[in-house]
């Protein structure tokens, strides 16, 4: 444990050094950037004394933030959290990340996310809080680890402002709070980063290289594709900066592609190796085949948007139902109040910090990473913009921790230039920049702080005439004006962060900060968080047995959107709940109902197996009639619950609609009953007119 936690840290100082002049401003840096060592190591830097205080202060102030009220949200995703339930209950669920504890079918995704939040419920119980917490205490680990890379190859000061971006970012405070995949994917891909600098610093570069590998791999395992974003910027800062021959470098890339493809290739071979009848179908996939799925519905479908099986994607026609694709795409209304407000200061100071590091060594560990970071920005921050199959403005999570490297560093590298004219010109230039897209950004929500645009605007601009002036004002001047310009970069965001902790979200679809003109769900929006119902709802933030019941997001109220029970999960009655309660351990799964949400929201509140019959869409080939038919017979479902919507959806877009033949073969054969005003079969008891049933019975 001693060296795990040593190696997050920097190395010793080995001489002090001030990095604020406290009198006027000379004509030359007070502290050149020391050169790179020949090892490739960083510079040593001496840990100012409220270095320690300010580290502690920011993770704590993080965890406050993403622990705050966490059960108010319920189970938050409840397709998540039922799996996780599934898991706690069954090894093989755990194993497959199946949807229920019989194992009939797996979430669309690989399992890893589920494995960290199984274990929880396992230890400590089912409760929003087993669920959620672990995704808080990642993004308190994405901070600290973020943090560790940042300082260690430039300052205390830009790790902590890379840290606090990160931490203040609005998406990163709903999904740190949600148990949704993508906190895990951005901890796994942040410490990623974080090994291979400090491969590049040598010499040690092998054992490194490999961990690095094994991340990514896990990151695989909890997001598939998108986890391979950051490779190109990863790649490129190690064969380029590593301080080993050419020869080495490509033979430790080389075993770092090994490590990932071994730390994820174990379970894809499972899935694929096992007979399909000894294991959950693969949700998501139509050919029960986690390799389709990675390829086509989680993976070239995404991009191009023939998506089989999905509810309705991107199509051709730049976006169709999840917005509008282009370039400008993460700027838009959707997005931008999620991610963007540092969006074009990252941009700016990322180029900025290339400049500046032009003429360093081939191994300067400080150009490296400015080059993974801004890698990661541009691939993953255009992949996100040019995808035409479905899209969430969630999935921007995965660009803040490269926005806080990029805000960090290169603030900090201009920072150390604020005696020449041109630095504390372009700082100024980022600040005004700043200000004024925060101010829009802020201008989209028309009823929200009103007042609170105007305080950032103005003291933006402040800011960025003391930051000009202080080329002849003074030390005093400048630092007040790189104050103010923190103020102005993240109030913004900070007050966006604070709403999203502050307002319960549940569902499929969750969005940071308020309503906002022209968003899904906001005045003038369309798409599926307004048509899907993807803000509250009935399957909002209600906890099994009586849970919290929480507030529903960006105004959504009750009842959600057109698509109730497909996105948002089904209301549960007390009824209906102690009706799947009765008997249950009689049978392998209590109920059968389309859809995984309406699935999940009836295991939630029984805390008993449901299958989800055609997996997340109602649109995969699982169970087949005739597999149903023969469990029915059986014994092993004892109702089946109709008539939450869900069936059939993805037929549109080329899935199967078992959903429907399943529905229609149970209304034939069984006789309905209304229960907490939901249509309920129970399959141990055919109606008269059905002998076919009567006699498999």
């Amino acid at each position: 444990m001693t060296t795990t936690h040593a190696a997050f840290l920097p190395p010793p100082p080995s001489a002090a050094r001030d990095d604020v002049p406290t009198g006027p401003l000379p004509t030359e840096p007070t502290v050149p950037d020391p050169p790179a060592p020949a090892d490739g190591a960083p510079g040593r830097h001496a840990r100012p004394r409220w270095e320690w205080p300010a580290l502690g202060g920011l993770l704590l102030v993080t965890a406050a933030l993403y622990l705050w009220d966490l059960s108010s949200s319920g189970y938050a995703n409840q397709f998540y959290a039922a799996a996780a339930r599934a898991g706690a209950e069954s090894w093989k669920a755990f194993l497959y990340g199946a949807s229920d504890a019989g194992a009939s079918i797996t979430v669309d995704k690989p399992p890893a996310s589920l494995w960290v939040m199984g274990l929880s419920v396992r230890i400590f119980g089912l409760s929003s809080w087993s669920v959620l917490a672990p995704q808080a205490l990642m993004g308190v680990a994405t901070v600290g680890v973020l943090y560790a890379s940042v300082r260690r190859r430039f300052s205390a000061g830009a790790g902590l402002l890379a840290g606090a971006v990160v931490a203040l970012t609005p998406v990163a405070a709903l999904m740190f709070r949600f148990d949704n995949p993508d906190a895990l994917l951005v901890l796994l891909l942040t410490a990623s980063a974080w090994a291979t600098l400090r491969a590049v610093e040598g010499p040690r570069t092998t054992r490194w290289m490999v961990l690095a590998g094994v991340l990514v791999g896990l990151a695989f395992l909890t997001k598939q594709l998108q986890a391979f974003l950051v490779l190109p910027g990863i790649a490129v800062a190690f064969l380029w900066a590593g301080p080993v021959s050419l020869g080495r470098r490509v033979r430790d890339g080389l075993l770092a592609v090994l490590a990932t493809v071994a730390s994820a290739g174990w379970w894809v071979a499972l899935v694929e190796l096992v007979p399909a009848s000894a294991r959950p179908y693969v949700g998501g996939s139509q050919s029960n085949s986690f390799l389709e799925l990675t390829f086509g519905y989680n993976g070239l479908g995404r991009i191009s948007g023939d998506e089989v099986g999905s509810v309705g994607g991107g199509g051709r026609n730049g976006g169709g139902g999840w917005g509008a694709t282009g370039i400008t795409r993460m700027l838009g209304a959707e997005v931008g109040g999620q991610i963007a407000w540092l969006l074009p200061a990252a941009l700016v100071l990322g180029a900025a910090a290339l400049v500046l590091l032009a003429r360093a060594r081939r191994t300067d560990a400080r150009r490296a990473e400015v080059v993974v970071w801004l890698g990661w920005l541009l691939v993953t921050g255009l992949t996100f913009s040019l995808m035409a199959g479905i899209f969430h403005a969630y999935y921007t999570v995965a660009l803040a921790p490269a926005i806080g490297a990029l805000v960090g560093i290169g603030g900090w590298l201009l920072w150390q230039r604020r005696a020449e004219l041109w630095a504390l010109a372009l700082l100024a230039a980022v600040t005004l920049l700043t200000s004024l897209w925060s101010f829009a950004l802020l201008d989209r929500s028309s009823q929200w702080l009103l007042w609170l645009r105007w305080i950032v605007l103005s003291t933006g601009i402040a800011a960025s005439v003391l930051l000009l002036v202080a080329f002849a004002g003074g030390a005093a001047v400048a630092r007040v004006g790189a104050a103010l310009a923190l103020v102005a970069g993240l109030l913004g965001p900070a007050a966006y962060t604070l709403q999203t902790v502050a307002t319960a979200h549940a569902g499929s679809i969750p969005s940071a900060g308020p309503t906002v003109t022209g968003a899904f769900g906001g005045p003038g929006g369309g798409g599926p968080r307004g048509g899907f119902g993807g803000a509250g709802g009935p399957g909002g933030p209600q906890g099994a047995r009586g849970g919290p019941n929480g507030t529903t997001q960006n105004g959504g109220g009750p009842g959600g959107g057109g698509m109730r029970g497909l996105l948002d999960g089904a209301s549960v009655s007390a009824e209906l709940t102690a009706l799947l309660e009765r008997d249950a351990g009689r049978y392998t799964w209590v109920a059968a109902t389309v859809g995984s949400q309406n699935a999940a929201s009836y295991q939630l509140a029984a805390q008993e197996s449901v299958m989800a019959i055609g997996g997340f869409n109602g649109s995969d080939p699982s169970p087949t009639l005739e597999q149903f038919e023969a469990w029915v017979a059986d014994g092993k479902v004892h109702y089946f619950v109709g008539g939450q919507g869900g069936a059939g959806f993805g037929g549109a877009s080329g899935g199967a609609d078992v959903g429907s033949q399943i529905e229609e073969w149970v209304a034939a054969h069984f006789t309905a009953q209304t229960v907490g005003g939901v249509t309920v079969y129970d399959l141990t008891q055919p109606s008269s007119s059905s002998s076919s049933t009567t006699s498999a019975a």
